[in-house]
């Protein structure tokens, strides 16, 4: 009994021994490159309500590579340019912009206003023609209609009748469009902004009535969207985190965005980063500071606190707010911090692998990720590893579904929790040949395709093959960029090799 013992002993030694001397293990080194990926990235304004601000001064088809992590374009339009005219769009106004972004794997994002400050009519006059009801202003104030400015009244039948409309035509091109990444609410207030402050007047039960009104109206034509809404609908500068207008937002799937950072010097440069505590865990929440020339000029624009915001809020988007150019070459230092942490980032802290692997045998890759962002990967993902011959072709695909990188929680700086997990492999099948005529059998071996396994088939044959892993979909399609060096081009990146016996 005690010499069976001691066997058994030495075999589960020597069989310990021979796995950790077929074990590999690898420890990727992290890149800080930025990455583009889905549901996050600085978001360009080519419109800023103006036609003009601030893709203005782009090239044709310029789609800002040269901006780290710059991955979305952002129309704020007002819907008098898109409909000049009723029933009549205009869309080439975006569609001539957003299309190289989108021939270049970006997004586009939109935010159509009915409310500016700098002409008359945001909301086209024909509404007004119609019968839609509105007030005339001038800085803030009531006014007679000899005055510039006029604000509809933004509850009123016939303007929420024609808004409905020219929803309907705009969702047909766009809800649920996977080249859209979000949709702003923006048909209430000065700006789309959501606060009625500098022109109607409408007081936080007026405001909370309409605005309710405006979320069930876009939610009815973009339920397959991402759609926002401005954290001053809740009031502009009223502190706190739960606002029964934004409360209903959050309840109908709509994401915050905060339209004011760095507007006024700290420490009231933000006020609503306790408002987004509700949203990020679920939803990626968008942040705008003020005009980057605007801010500078009036003192209070501070790189440190645009990497602040980021954190408070765990902002998935951040605004490129004014001349990308002058806004990179003067804040390059603080983008680059942001973009490690801005939204999610996956890393891949470590890989074991077995150097070698017996065809159609079980075998384990154990990995170990952490997500070193400030959010959630929303979209979620897979892990995949992919077996790649000598020439660089895909020859097998091992899909992991017990993985949701989804559930790979953000920490502060330099404490996110590594999570390990372990893949169940097999490469390749060996599976018997059908029955077929022998003479059929012997001119195959006569011209050497007769399977080299005797009546066996396999459908990976022996040899030396590269891995590559990444996340996404549940078939193996890569989506997530991870910040790894071995790009294949595709997403998919180097890690090793594996011998297939």
């Amino acid at each position: 009994m005690a010499m069976r013992a001691i066997l058994l002993a030495s075999l589960l030694i020597c069989s310990l021994a021979a796995a950790a001397e077929n074990l590999q293990v690898i420890k990727p080194a992290a890149t800080k490159q930025a990455l583009i990926n889905p549901g996050m990235g600085w978001v360009h304004f080519h419109y800023s309500n103006r036609l003009w601000a601030y893709g203005g001064q782009q090239p044709a088809g310029d789609t800002l590579d040269w901006f780290p992590g710059c991955s979305t374009i952002y129309f704020r339009i007002p819907w008098c340019y898109l409909e000049p005219e009723e029933g009549k769009f205009r869309w080439d106004l975006i569609d001539s912009y957003a299309q190289p972004w989108i021939d270049s794997g970006k997004k586009i994002a939109f935010r159509v206003i009915a409310s500016e400050d700098r002409f008359v009519y945001a909301t086209p006059k024909w509404v007004k023609d119609a019968g839609a009801k509105g007030i005339y202003y001038r800085s803030g104030q009531k006014c007679g209609t000899d005055t510039e400015l006029w604000d509809p009244v933004f509850d009123d039948p016939v303007f929420l009748e024609k808004l409905d409309h020219f929803l309907a035509a705009m969702a047909k091109r766009y809800n649920g469009n996977p080249n859209v990444a979000f949709v702003d609410i923006g048909s209430f207030g000065l700006w789309g902004e959501g606060h009625t402050g500098y022109s109607s007047k409408l007081n936080q039960e007026q405001t909370d009535k309409a605005v309710k009104i405006h979320i069930d109206l876009h939610k009815k034509h973009f339920p397959d969207s991402l759609l926002a809404i401005s954290d001053d609908v809740a009031g502009a500068s009223r502190p706190g985190m739960n606002f029964p207008i934004t409360d209903y937002a959050f309840s109908r799937g709509v994401t915050l965005r905060d339209d004011s950072i760095m507007v006024n010097k700290a420490p009231k440069q933000w006020y609503h980063a306790g408002m987004a505590q509700q949203f990020w865990p679920t939803l990626p929440v968008i942040l705008e500071h003020g005009h980057y020339d605007w801010l500078v000029n009036k003192g209070t624009w501070d790189p440190a606190l645009l990497e602040r915001s980021v954190e408070e809020y765990h902002a998935s988007y951040m605004s490129l707010h004014g001349w990308p150019e002058a806004h990179l070459k003067e804040n390059r230092a603080a983008i680059d911090k942001v973009n490690l942490r801005l939204g999610y980032r996956l890393e891949l802290r470590e890989v074991r692998l077995p150097k070698t692997v017996k065809l159609d045998a079980p075998f384990a890759i154990e990995t170990t990720w952490a997500n070193v962002g400030v959010a959630p990967c929303y979209c979620g993902g897979n892990v995949t590893f992919t077996l790649k011959n000598q020439k660089g072709k895909i020859a097998w695909v091992l899909c992991d579904q017990t993985l949701d990188v989804k559930s790979l929680a953000p920490a502060e700086p330099g404490k996110a929790k590594e999570v390990k997990h372990t893949t169940s492999c097999r490469a390749g099948i060996v599976t018997p040949i059908p029955t077929i005529n022998e003479g059929v059998i012997l001119r195959m071996k006569e011209q050497k395709t007769y399977p080299p396994f005797g009546d066996n088939v396999p459908t990976l044959k022996p040899g030396t093959y590269a891995v590559y892993v990444s996340v996404g979909k549940a078939d193996g399609t890569p989506v997530v960029a991870l910040p790894l060096s071995g790009d294949d081009g595709r997403r998919r990146y180097k890690i090793g090799e594996i011998e297939v016996k």
